[in-house]
C-alpha cells in the first residue's frame, strides 16, 4: 500500500498550514460579522440608503461565499483522510485513482484560500483601475498593447469579475496606443498590483514582410478603485484640465461632445483622463477619483523614491525595465523576472492564464 501511504504523507503535511490558515482567516468572527449583516438586511429601513446598503450587500455575499469555501476545505480533507483509513481497511487498490483526485482539488482549493490570506492590504479589496500604454515601436507596440488589453479581459472573465473601459487612444493603424479600465472583483486590486510594470514581447513580426523577431514593450499601472471620499485638497492652481472629443469605433459610439476629460497635476506630472461617460460632469468626477487615489498612495508611501512606483510611467518602456518578457519565437516562454515563475504555453498565459504569477509575487512579497 505504498500509494496510501504516500497519500497520508501529504494530508499529514497539511495539518499545521490549515491550523494556521484557519486561525488567519478568522472563520468565527466572519460568522458573526454574517449575522449581523443580515440581521441588518432584515431591517425594514436597509434599503433607505440604496449605495450603503448595496456595499453592505457585496460585503455579505463576499463572506459567505468565503466562509462557504472554508468549511468546503475542511470537509474535503476529513473526506479524504476518511478515504485513506478505509483504504487500508479493505486493501482497495481501485480507489487510489479517486483519493488522487479528491487530492488535487483539495490542494487547488487550499491554495487559492492562501493567496487571499496574503491579501490583507489596506486597498487589497478594492476594484482596480488599470492603464497600459505602448511602448515606443509604432504599429508593433500597439498591436502588443492590444493583446494585454486582451488578456487581461479574459483574465478577469475567468475569475468572474466585469471589466468597463474609461479611456482609450486607438493605434494609428491596429491595436491601441493607451487604454484605461476598470476591473470589478472582490480582491481585484490586490491580484493586479503585482502586473505594474514594463511587459516585453518577442515573436516573429506580423507586420514585418521580412519575418524577422521583434521586441516589443507596453507598461502598465494599477491603482485602486477608492470607493470612500479621499480627504486629499488639491489647489485649483495645481491643476489643467482640458476638454477633447471621445473617440470611438464610428456609428453610434463617436461622442458629437468635448466631453472627455484630461486632468494634469502639475507638482507631480500626473495624468489621469476618462471618457467613458457622456456627461463631461461625470468624466470629471471620476478622472479627479483616480488623481485622489493617486495621490493619496504617494502620501501614505513617504518616501520621495517611491513617487515614481506609484505613477507608474517614469520609467522608461524599453530594454532592462521589463517586469515580464512573453518569448514566442524562437522558442516559448513566459517568464517573470522578479520571482522566475515560468511557463512554456505562451499562447494560454496571453489567453488569460496569468494566476500563477500572481500567485508567486503575492508569496515572494509576503516573505519580505
Amino acid at each position: 500500500m505504498v500509494e496510501l501511504d504516500q497519500f497520508k504523507s501529504i494530508m499529514n503535511a497539511y495539518e499545521e498550514p490549515l491550523a494556521e490558515m484557519r486561525d488567519s482567516l478568522d472563520v468565527t468572527g466572519k460568522e458573526r460579522r454574517i449575522e449581523e449583516l443580515e440581521r441588518k438586511v432584515e431591517d425594514p429601513g436597509f434599503w433607505d440608503n440604496p449605495e450603503e446598503s448595496q456595499k453592505l450587500m457585496k460585503e455579505l455575499k463576499n463572506l459567505q461565499e468565503l466562509v462557504k469555501t472554508i468549511h468546503q476545505l475542511y470537509t474535503s480533507y476529513d473526506d479524504i483522510c476518511l478515504l485513506i483509513d478505509m483504504g487500508y481497511e479493505e486493501e482497495d487498490s481501485s480507489m487510489f485513482k479517486e483519493i488522487g483526485g479528491e487530492i488535487r482539488e483539495f490542494e487547488s482549493l487550499f491554495e487559492g484560500l492562501r493567496i487571499q490570506t496574503l491579501l490583507s492590504g489596506e486597498y487589497d479589496a478594492c476594484n482596480a483601475i488599470v492603464t497600459i500604454h505602448a511602448g515606443a515601436g509604432g504599429t508593433e507596440s500597439c498591436d502588443w498593447a492590444n493583446m494585454l488589453y486582451r488578456m487581461y479581459s479574459r483574465w478577469a472573465e475567468r475569475k468572474g469579475f466585469s471589466l468597463q473601459v474609461l479611456d482609450y487612444l486607438d493605434g494609428d493603424i491596429t491595436g491601441i496606443k493607451a487604454i484605461t479600465f476598470e476591473v470589478n472583483g472582490e480582491n481585484a486590486y490586490g491580484y493586479l498590483k503585482s502586473e505594474k510594470g514594463v511587459h516585453r514581447l518577442v515573436r516573429i513580426s506580423p507586420f514585418n514582410s521580412a519575418g524577422k523577431r521583434q521586441t516589443s514593450f507596453a507598461s502598465l499601472d494599477v491603482i485602486p478603485d477608492i470607493e470612500d471620499d479621499i480627504d486629499i485638497e488639491i489647489a485649483d492652481e495645481d491643476l489643467k484640465i482640458d476638454t477633447y472629443r471621445a473617440s470611438g469605433a464610428g456609428g453610434q459610439h463617436v461622442n458629437k461632445t468635448s466631453s472627455a476629460i484630461r486632468i494634469t497635476h502639475l507638482p507631480t506630472g500626473i495624468v489621469v483622463q476618462c471618457q467613458n461617460e457622456r456627461s463631461q460632469h461625470h468624466n470629471k468626477e471620476k478622472a479627479m477619483q483616480m488623481l485622489k487615489a493617486k495621490l493619496k498612495l504617494i502620501k501614505e508611501q513617504e518616501q520621495a523614491d517611491k513617487v515614481s512606483d506609484i505613477r507608474g510611467e517614469v520609467k522608461e518602456i524599453g530594454f532592462g525595465n521589463q517586469i515580464r518578457s512573453y518569448v514566442m519565437q524562437p522558442y516559448t516562454m513566459v517568464k517573470d523576472h522578479r520571482t522566475n515563475e515560468e511557463n512554456s504555453n505562451v499562447t494560454a498565459v496571453l489567453d488569460g492564464n496569468i494566476d500563477s504569477f500572481i500567485n508567486a509575487y503575492l508569496k515572494k512579497t509576503a516573505q519580505k
